[in-house]
């Protein structure tokens, strides 16, 4: 087994993943070495058929974890809000401010969602993944990663249904 293969080869989607879902280099960090721990954990149990699917099925599950950790403490503590990464798409400061909110909401209602909901909502809608590709991963059938993927998104969507961002049609009217 030629480890430091596999994370040279692997290592970059894990990162990305953890790096997305997380937004802070530290977290990411953590959650990039629990992934290829549980995924040496996984090999000691049973061989291991494919390597980028184990490890995109861990990273998506040890971000997902991290993020219902955060949100436990700071409902406990006082948190100063993580800025991220600012959307340079934008065309304004508002508009910048209004997707990083809103982000960090999505990332919230994430934390809150069922553990495998949450697994086939960040591999079908952030990393593209088609419902064949994500049964195949989470040995589940086509058919119930569409039920998981609905239910997922009606989650959100009444999660996410209170931050409506101001549109330029309701800025003309102003």
């Amino acid at each position: 087994m030629d480890w430091s293969h596999i994370v040279e080869l692997h290592g970059p989607t894990v990162w990305r993943i953890s790096r997305r879902l997380l937004t802070n280099e530290s977290d990411a960090a953590d959650c990039f070495q629990q992934t290829f721990v549980s995924a040496l954990e996984l090999l000691r149990r049973e061989p291991v058929a494919n390597w980028g699917a184990l490890l995109n099925r861990l990273a998506h599950a040890r971000a997902l974890d991290r993020l219902r950790q955060r949100q436990r403490q700071s409902k406990r503590q006082a948190v100063i809000p993580d800025e991220g990464i600012a959307d340079r798409s934008a065309a304004s400061p508002p508009q910048a401010a209004e997707a990083r909110e809103f982000a960090q909401q999505l990332r919230e209602a994430l934390a809150d969602l069922d553990p495998r909901q949450g697994q086939v909502f960040c591999l079908a809608c952030l990393e593209c993944f088609s419902y064949d590709e994500i049964a195949d991963q989470l040995n589940i059938t086509v058919n119930h990663v569409g039920v998981l993927l609905n239910r997922a998104r009606t989650f959100l969507r009444a999660r996410l249904a209170a931050h409506e961002p101001t549109t330029t049609a309701s800025r003309r009217k102003e």
